[in-house]
């Protein structure tokens, strides 16, 4: 009985770390074309992420603020599937109609080059 019961804990303690393992749901919905369409929008995400504090930034800027230097740290291990295919349209639009937001974004998120070559083959088969 003792045993069962550390058991069930222990599993209970693996399920809580599985489920704080992943990056928030609560902004998988937001309208990406509707961003990288719309100058202004797109321009608002870039300064929150550009800049040193977070007064411009919306609540999901924060969000992503704060998720890039892991995600790029783990290969976006913490990522459901939504928010993968979300960041890989993303990165597209940056490389190929944004390349000075993408060389800021590269130089603060990526100051020593060490990502930018740990993906140079995925980077490259984003461009159009």
């Amino acid at each position: 009985m003792k045993a069962s019961l550390v058991l069930v804990a222990a599993l209970a303690v693996v399920a809580v770390a599985a489920a704080e393992e992943k990056f928030t749901t609560k902004y998988d919905n937001v309208d990406l074309d509707e961003i990288l369409g719309n100058e202004r929008l797109f321009n608002k995400y870039a300064q929150c992420l550009l800049e040193e504090g977070d007064s411009n930034c919306t609540a999901d800027g924060k969000e992503l603020k704060k998720a890039i230097p892991d995600a790029l740290s783990n290969e976006c291990a913490k990522c459901n599937e939504k928010q993968k295919a979300g960041t890989k349209k993303v990165l597209k639009h940056l490389i190929n109609h944004k390349k000075d937001t993408w060389e800021q974004l590269k130089a603060k998120y990526d100051p020593e080059g060490t990502y930018s070559k740990k993906y140079e083959e995925r980077e490259k088969e984003l461009h159009e």
